[in-house]
């Protein structure tokens, strides 16, 4: 089989207002791209399986874009029903994610934590953790960025770190056909929440530009339907020049957050009563006006990765 044969097959699990999506790389070794959350792997990725003519049992790679729990939720149900047989791989520097469900609640203290004044938000971010990861596991396989992955005659994949969104995203390459699998490392306008969400603005600008020159994706795979400019969300499978577009956008996005988080933090954080406090004047300066404490609250994510670029770089 030659790379340029292999098909890719989405797959959707139903969650919430998000709906989440893992994707098929129907190759000799096949692999499943992320895994949505717990209930995932059973009652959305097996019977999409199931409907193309192809069994969870197969599956003999597990790649996981970065480690967010509704992207590795489900990577111990779905190892489970590939009979522990599939490697599971994800960055080193996300791997604490699929480890322990308590470094998603220290993660949330670290970051938007600090600014939504919930003091049930531990309490709460635990309950979702132990709700919605099938379990903690260790990875088979910890990755840095540069690695081929072999998924049997003549299927590559190479692995590219793509930090922002998270320390530890990556871009899942198959070779000679530019399928490129970004995870939620290409934000556009956001998604549900009408924000995008980097942990690190400086690295995520910076993949950005990496995936338009370097990668130069023929057919990008997004983890969710993120927004354009207009409100009407991208699919979440992208030709190139839709590709490219999302791109574009992304960086446009960035950048025009970015001079108003500069100028916020350079005239100082103000504490009001407004729900953006203390970065009101970004939401007012973008136009933003959704909650912005709705879970998983990309702005203060976002805002909070600008704060400590400035505090590093004044």
């Amino acid at each position: 089989m030659s790379a340029s044969a292999v098909k890719i097959h989405p797959l959707f699990s139903p969650w919430g207002r998000f709906g989440l999506y893992s994707f098929f790389i129907d190759a000799p070794e096949p692999a499943i791209v992320d895994t949505g959350i717990a209930s995932s792997p059973a009652e959305g990725v097996a019977p999409a399986l199931e409907a193309i003519g192809r069994r969870i049992e197969d599956v003999r790679w597990i790649l996981l874009t970065h480690g967010h729990i509704d992207h590795v939720g489900g990577a111990h149900a779905l190892w489970e029903l590939t009979g522990r047989r599939a490697q599971v791989v994800i960055h080193e520097a996300d791997a604490p994610l699929l480890r322990s469900r308590r470094a998603h609640v220290e993660e949330y203290l670290a970051r938007r934590g600090r600014y939504l004044n919930d003091p049930e938000g531990a309490a709460k971010v635990t309950a979702a953790t132990n709700a919605v990861i099938s379990g903690e596991m260790e990875p088979t396989l910890l990755v840095k960025g540069g690695e081929t992955l072999f998924l049997g005659r003549g299927v590559d994949v190479s692995v590219h770190s793509i930090p922002g969104h998270t320390p530890g995203s990556v871009a899942y390459v198959v070779d000679g056909q530019r399928s490129v699998f970004v995870g939620d490392a290409v934000q556009v306008h956001g998604a549900a929440n009408g924000f995008p969400g980097f942990e690190d603005p400086v690295a995520y600008r910076a993949s950005l530009e990496y995936l338009r020159d370097e990668i130069r994706p023929r057919h990008l795979y997004l983890g969710h339907p993120y927004r354009r400019s207009d409100g009407t969300p991208y699919g979440v499978v992208l030709d190139a020049g839709q590709a490219a577009e999302a791109l574009r956008e992304s960086l446009d996005v960035e950048g025009r957050v970015g001079k108003a988080a500069h100028g916020c933090l350079c005239a100082g954080l103000l504490e009001t009563d407004s729900p953006y406090s203390p970065f009101a004047p970004v939401a007012r300066e973008v136009g933003y006006t959704a909650d912005p404490a709705l879970e998983p609250s990309p702005f203060f994510t976002s805002m909070h990765g600008y704060r400590t670029h400035f505090k590093q770089n004044p």
